[in-house]
């Protein structure tokens, strides 16, 4: 599995968050962190789709995050990372820069996912994800780290 995402994580607290979810995540999770875009926004989602489409594998099941995507419970995206995981295609999941996603990206995805209306912050958006993944990985091994049901 790949996550690939435009921006470089600096801040220690999140790389912390994001390696204390990675080293449990089997198969394992390799992160692409790619440059920002320079120049208009659409110069911007241009160049930032290029450099996400090369580093995505050809035969890829890709996964892009976007807000038009699909809002997933956590058993249901457990659910998804199973099917997906299944066909036997490296799975990548796509984090987009400030000015979002390109239409080549948008077209090239597989599967669309949102993690809701609100906007956040994108090193936000790779812990939630990173975490979520985890917790796909728990629901469908059985772990009790996801406690499902309300009291």
């Amino acid at each position: 599995m790949k996550l690939i995402a435009v921006g470089r994580m600096k801040d220690k607290s999140e790389q912390a968050l994001v390696a204390r979810y990675l080293k449990r995540l089997r198969p394992k999770l390799d992160i692409v962190e790619l440059a920002d875009g320079r120049g208009s926004p659409d110069e911007i989602k241009r160049r930032e789709a290029q450099a996400i489409l090369a580093a995505c594998p050809d035969q890829a099941f890709l996964v892009a995050l976007d807000e038009a995507g699909r809002a997933f419970d956590s058993v249901a995206f457990s659910d998804a990372v199973a099917d997906w995981s299944a066909l036997g295609r490296t799975l990548c999941f796509v984090i987009g820069g400030a000015e979002g996603l390109d239409a080549s990206v948008i077209q090239r995805a597989d599967a669309k996912l949102t993690l809701g209306t609100l906007t956040w912050p994108h090193m936000l958006v790779r812990i939630m994800l990173v975490e979520q993944i985890y917790r796909a990985q728990a629901i469908a091994a059985g772990h009790p780290y996801h406690r499902s049901g309300r009291p």
